[in-house]
């Protein structure tokens, strides 16, 4: 069921290779695929979705887990994720290989790039999806891929902690692009993420070398900011919109990635 907090979205059911599932669009310009965040597309995706619109980009949001508009409680997350584990399309502790829902966002991203401009998309995974912008940028067309607090696989153990979600062809993929096309991959992630932890941000700068641009916003104990030591969320729960906040530096450099490549 829609609700209020979508109801300025379009809503149009897709299929891939037989697979369907609803895809909020709304904008003009090219596009950037959203991919929600635990516990899925709350009010706070929907609000970072308007501000990529109002930066002159149409937004393809689709819906991968959980109830659409729905705002976020603890329980709804803890069920999100559970509902993830037990899904085929999610490789949620699997090191070495992307989750298969991948396969039918690259067909969205073909889709989205013939409708808005037959050239470049970007591509921004939060949390459980932030591996699958870098899965996807073995795709030429996406041209702006956004790791923010890539959690897959979840990191227990030291092996997960490093590990980036990927296979080692994909991976290979993404080397080639950035020697050859000069592509940067952006990671964002608070210092204190336990579900993002150091090891796998210096595996992306270790793999990617200068093809990786991370963003580590400090949330030790205490900052200046003021964020909790459980911050996570960097562009919806933890976003202020003053400028020189984190917070919003970080949000402004994506955007201006999408004006200078898109």
């Amino acid at each position: 069921m829609l609700t209020d907090s979508l109801e300025d979205f379009t809503c149009e059911r897709m299929t891939f290779r037989g697979k369907s599932k609803d895809v909020f669009w709304k904008g003009s310009g090219p596009a950037v695929i959203l991919l929600t965040e635990i516990p899925g597309i709350t009010p706070e995706v929907a609000d970072f979705g308007r501000r990529i619109v109002r930066a002159g980009f149409t937004v393809a949001l689709p819906d991968l887990f959980g109830t659409p508009g729905r705002s976020y409680a603890q329980g709804y997350a803890l069920r999100s994720i559970a509902r993830a584990c037990i899904s085929q399309e999610f490789h949620i502790f699997a090191t070495g290989k992307s989750s298969p829902v991948t396969q039918w966002l690259r067909l969205l991203v073909n889709e989205a790039s013939q409708r808005c401009s037959g050239k470049g998309v970007g591509v921004i995974g939060m949390c459980l999806t932030g591996s699958f912008a870098l899965s996807l940028a073995v795709d030429p067309l996406v041209q702006v891929p956004v790791m923010s607090q890539p959690s897959l696989p979840f990191p227990i153990g030291l092996r997960r902690k490093k590990d980036l979600g990927v296979s080692k062809e994909e991976l290979n993929s993404v080397k080639a692009r950035i020697e050859d096309e000069q592509l940067c991959i952006i990671g964002l992630r608070f210092t204190n993420d336990r579900a993002v932890p150091t090891e796998r941000f210096e595996s992306l700068r270790q793999e990617l070398g200068d093809g990786f641009l991370g963003v580590e916003i400090d949330s030790s104990q205490p900052n200046d900011a003021g964020f909790s030591k459980d911050a996570h969320s960097v562009l919806t729960t933890e976003f202020r919109d003053n400028q020189g906040f984190p917070t919003k530096q970080a949000h402004d450099l994506i955007i201006n990635h999408f004006v200078a490549r898109l």
